[in-house]
């Protein structure tokens, strides 16, 4: 468990993001920079909306939707979980939980799978919201769980994993690591296949884990802790991890943007860069959001940027999705941008909850659902 000491100052680096806050209650953290006019080449069409209980909450909370089927399941910090046809937005069903949850949503087989401040993973049946089973893992659970069918794996903010069977929550095996002295509220959540789970750590390591036994195939570092202070020396890797065409995309805070071999682990490029959100692909480039508030798009041959757009600097971003031909990514006012993926030019701008966007926007089959931190969940497609 947390000690106060470090909860504290997690909780200073959340509030802060560029740590300035941290030094003085008086003062005043920069300002998001303001938002250029612009034409909107491209426009959205919203396809439904719909309101879900309290969001996000106070805390650094990510709680992403998930997609499974023509479902989409999108859950709020007070327990409230909801199913909607996700062409329609029609609820199919509510289910109100006894629990605060931060970490959720995950989605796959049958089932729906969400983990708890306290610690617990709580699964529910995809077509009717029953609850099946509920274990506690003993440590909070700041990211979605993973499934796929055959076994559930979560990981907790001690940098645990832990394999539970997915039809009775049943421990399988549990993979011990050592956590960071310090680390940003939140964790990433671990990527799961058939027979092998990937997890980001507080460490600046990703690591590849047989399912069956919990046995490790690979570790790769992607961030080297440095400097004088603890701060400084921060690394952690809270985005989510992307799994495409045998490839690793990753990026850690005050690290590295990588692409990893997905068998070995092996580098096949990086750039130094400083995330704290995941990682988009698409047209041989990689996509990621950069703490300062930068959006760069980066060659995978030669890990060289192609281009950067510096307009939204400290405008605290999701993480990028590649939505058709273009980026999307939410900023800290609820705004929507759109972005070429050919030039980084801003096509167009919609906002869509005014607490703002912390979630990554997520894509599925040509269409874009996008979860605000006040709780509002929008469907969208280009006209």
């Amino acid at each position: 468990m947390l000690n106060v000491k470090r909860l504290a100052y997690i909780l200073c680096v959340v509030l802060a993001v560029s740590l300035a806050g941290c030094s003085s209650k008086k003062k005043k953290e920069p300002q998001p920079m303001k938002l250029e006019k612009l034409t909107q080449e491209v426009k959205l069409r919203k396809e439904w909306s719909t309101s879900v209980g309290k969001g996000q909450g106070k805390l650094w909370n990510t709680l992403t939707p998930a997609v499974d089927g023509d479902r989409i399941f999108v859950a709020d910090v007070k327990g409230k979980v909801v199913a909607l046809d996700r062409f329609s937005g029609k609820r199919q069903w509510q289910k109100k939980l006894k629990a605060q949850v931060s970490g959720g949503v995950g989605a796959g087989s049958g089932l729906v799978v969400l983990g708890t401040l306290s610690g617990d993973v709580i699964a529910l049946d995809s077509t009717t919201g029953n609850e099946l089973w509920r274990v506690n893992v003993a440590s909070e659970v700041l990211s979605a769980p993973a499934t796929n069918g055959d076994v559930v794996v979560v990981q907790t903010q001690d940098d645990r994993l832990i394999a539970l069977e997915a039809d009775t929550g049943q421990r399988r095996w549990i993979y011990e690591n050592t956590p960071a002295l310090l680390t940003l509220r939140g964790s990433s959540a671990p990527l799961i296949t058939p027979y092998v789970v990937y997890a980001g750590l507080s460490s600046g390591k990703v690591i590849a884990v047989e399912l069956e036994r919990g046995l490790p195939i690979w570790e790769q570092r992607v961030a080297m802790p440095s400097g004088r202070t603890e701060l400084e020396r921060m690394v952690d890797i809270d985005g989510q991890l992307l799994l495409k065409n045998s490839v690793l995309y990753v990026a850690a805070y005050q690290g590295k943007v990588a692409g990893l071999d997905e068998e070995t682990g092996r580098i096949l490029w990086q750039r130094d860069a400083s995330s704290y959100v995941g990682v988009g692909q698409g047209f041989g480039n990689a996509y990621t959001s950069l703490e300062a508030g930068v959006v760069e798009s980066i060659d995978e041959r030669s890990g060289t940027a192609m281009w950067s757009n510096e307009k939204l600097l400290r405008r605290k971003l999701s993480g990028p999705a590649v939505f058709s031909s273009y980026i999307a990514v939410g900023d800290v006012e609820g705004y929507l941008h759109l972005l070429s993926q050919v030039d980084g030019r801003f096509v167009s701008r919609t906002r869509i909850d005014k607490k703002g966007l912390r979630v990554q926007p997520l894509v599925v089959g040509g269409w874009l659902y996008v979860y605000g931190n006040g709780g509002k969940l929008v469907a969208l497609t280009i006209k």
